[in-house]
């Protein structure tokens, strides 16, 4: 019986190339995506480049887990294009694209009771057979050390709470060592702690030259973290661009259809959001 790490072996791979900062590493161009009878993008145009991080941020239902999972490849566009590393999506086969860019999900689900460490593991698949396979243990122990995954490292990942199932399917992602990182709310089910834990890491992530687009429910954490921000509403991107001159409270007030202020933060000038609420 042939293994997921089989799978990915069975043929040569080109494998990623080191590219300079600042180059595009996945671009939308017109992206228009309908589910049904419902338009859930139209004509999307968004870029992420290597060393940024690049928050989705909107309203239920405004196209942010569409757009995310079109940008990984999983989702074909209605019409559009999608470019990874350079070339069109559809270019690359799975394994390669697998070497090019990791995804995490908003739910990690499993149905086989595998150890947290089993799990990490998945994520070094694509790199199997590789002139980077040595790297394969190095890779999964550091990857649980930063999202403090590794003392339950023996423990059913079916075993485990919600937050700290998110923490494994994160170090997955980690290990998987994909130049670009798309992660859709990976601090929903986390904690305080935790969630300042995860946009550390993205942070780390952008500073060592990797790009990572993440759906981010939290406005405040995209206005401390983000370096641009996109604001998605009834399927188009209303503002683009740092948060701090895209988060007005008259831009979020009438995309979420909730009042808010946004003020600086007093010591380090990042913008707050909060909701106006009635006394």
């Amino acid at each position: 019986m042939r293994t997921l790490r089989d799978l990915f072996a069975v043929r040569t791979r080109e494998l990623p190339s080191p590219v300079a900062p600042g180059s595009p590493a996945v671009e939308a161009a017109g992206l228009s995506v309908r589910l049904g009878q419902r338009q859930v993008l139209d004509s999307v145009d968004l870029t992420a480049h290597t060393g940024e991080v690049v928050a989705l941020v909107g309203p239920n239902g405004a196209g942010k887990s569409t757009l995310l999972a079109a940008l990984a490849a999983d989702l074909a566009p209605g019409s559009g294009e999608v470019r990874i590393d350079g070339r069109p999506a559809t270019a690359w086969s799975a394994p390669e694209l697998a070497l090019r860019r990791s995804v995490l999900p908003q739910a990690a689900v499993l149905s086989f009771p595998f150890p947290v460490e089993d799990v990490v593991r998945m994520g070094r698949a694509p790199w199997a057979g590789t002139e980077r396979e040595g790297e394969d243990d190095e890779a999964v122990a550091a990857a649980m050390a930063a999202t403090e995954v590794t003392r339950f490292a023996g423990r059913p990942f079916s075993a485990l709470s919600g937050g700290e199932k998110a923490r494994v399917a994160l170090a997955r992602v980690l290990a998987q060592r994909a130049p670009l990182m798309l992660l859709d709310e990976p601090t929903a089910a986390l904690d305080l702690r935790h969630q300042e834990l995860v946009l550390r890491i993205c942070r780390e992530r952008a500073a060592a030259g990797d790009a990572v687009v993440v759906v981010l429910h939290d406005l405040g954490l995209a206005a401390a973290y983000a370096d641009r921000a996109a604001v998605l509403h009834d399927g188009r991107i209303a503002e683009l661009g740092p948060p701090e001159a895209v988060f007005s409270g008259e831009l979020l007030g009438e995309v979420y259809r909730q009042p808010v202020e946004v003020f600086p933060h007093p010591r380090t000038g990042t913008p707050l959001i909060v909701p106006v609420r009635q006394n």
